[in-house]
């Protein structure tokens, strides 16, 4: 990709079962309030097994999963055997440093969805078994002892439509303060 040009959607997954990976699709449809539709983690309430298991009235702010393609290329760099849909991702972003967006974000995907970003993933030790030390990889340190999360962003869908890989992502950030990303 060259620098001036704008971020977009390099690929799109989608699985119906509770397992890590996602299979890439040729499109996937946004459905406002609910997700991704057909993916095991679609739904108006949590929908992350181990969510479900402390509360499964909560609302689900995890509804769709975006990753960046440029930390799985690290990561590939590092000897993980990661590829788009891998480590989970509904959406592998390319140009997009999807970890600086503040919360509240729009991402404006082809020519209709937009999900709203409400927080980081929070990493867990499925990444382990996966492939060992992918947790780690993808966890870091800040000078002064803050943990850096850097396994992609979670957001819900405020305006459904079909997304395709080569789509271009669109960010509107919120006009209130900008608050950092959190883990949801």
């Amino acid at each position: 990709m060259q620098p001036d040009e704008p971020p977009r959607v390099l690929a799109v997954h989608v699985n119906a079962r509770h397992t890590f990976s996602k299979q890439t699709a040729s499109s996937i449809r946004l459905v406002a309030g609910l997700g991704v539709e057909g993916d095991a983690h679609s739904g108006a309430t949590v929908k992350h097994r181990s969510r479900v298991a402390r509360d499964p009235s909560q609302p689900n702010l995890r509804q769709v999963h975006l990753v960046h393609y440029e930390l799985l290329t690290q990561l590939a760099a590092q000897g993980f055997p990661v590829v788009p849909g891998s480590i989970g991702e509904n959406i592998t972003t390319q140009g997009l440093d999807v970890l600086a967006l503040p919360e509240g974000s729009e991402l404006h995907l082809g020519a209709k969805a937009v999900v709203v970003v409400t927080g980081l993933r929070n990493p867990c030790l499925q990444l382990d078994s996966f492939s060992a030390g992918l947790m780690g990889a993808v966890l870091d340190r800040t000078g002064d002892g803050r943990l850096i999360r850097k396994a992609g962003i979670m957001g819900v869908v405020s305006v459904g439509g079909v997304v395709r890989s080569g789509d271009p992502i669109r960010v509107v950030v919120s006009a209130g303060p900008a608050l950092p990303l959190k883990p949801v």
